[in-house]
């Protein structure tokens, strides 16, 4: 029996996909669980229309994440905070910091969670830290540590 997945089935295949599958696993345990929908000629139609959405869709965001990232390679953030000799930093600059600072100074908004930060910055100084936008674009972010 030839099916179309509705979601994603390790071994078997993604969503969309039309796989062939036993007659008994189709009607006993994939159907009834709405895993999978019959591959009939319309729901085929509905699938590839749904599929052709999708990336149009991922395209704009791809589009609207580029864009995005020009924006954020030309910002530079400065950041204080209280230091001891040698410049390291008493306490440390994290993601949520970063993420305040380009919000206050630049009015962009960011998500911490986006923030590729390794590590928490202990250090004066100027760094580059990595911004993930979108799963293919990543931007980098100036960040300006001052004691």
């Amino acid at each position: 029996m030839q099916v179309i997945l509705v979601e994603d089935i390790a071994g078997k295949g993604k969503a969309g996909d039309i796989i062939k599958v036993s007659d008994g696993y189709a009607r006993n345990y994939l159907l009834p669980r709405g895993i999978v929908i019959p591959a009939t000629d319309a729901n085929i139609k509905t699938i590839e229309h749904r599929k052709e959405k999708m990336a149009a869709d991922r395209a704009q965001s791809l589009e609207e994440a580029r864009a995005a990232a020009e924006k954020i390679e030309g910002i530079s953030v400065t950041i204080t905070s209280k230091a001891g000799e040698g410049g390291r930093l008493f306490g440390s600059v994290t993601s949520q910091d970063i993420a305040n600072a380009v919000n206050e100074q630049n009015g962009l908004f960011i998500d911490k969670r986006k923030i590729a930060l390794v590590a928490p910055i202990k250090t004066a100084g100027e760094h580059s830290v990595g911004v993930k936008i979108y799963p293919e674009v990543t931007a980098t972010l100036k960040v300006i540590v001052e004691a």
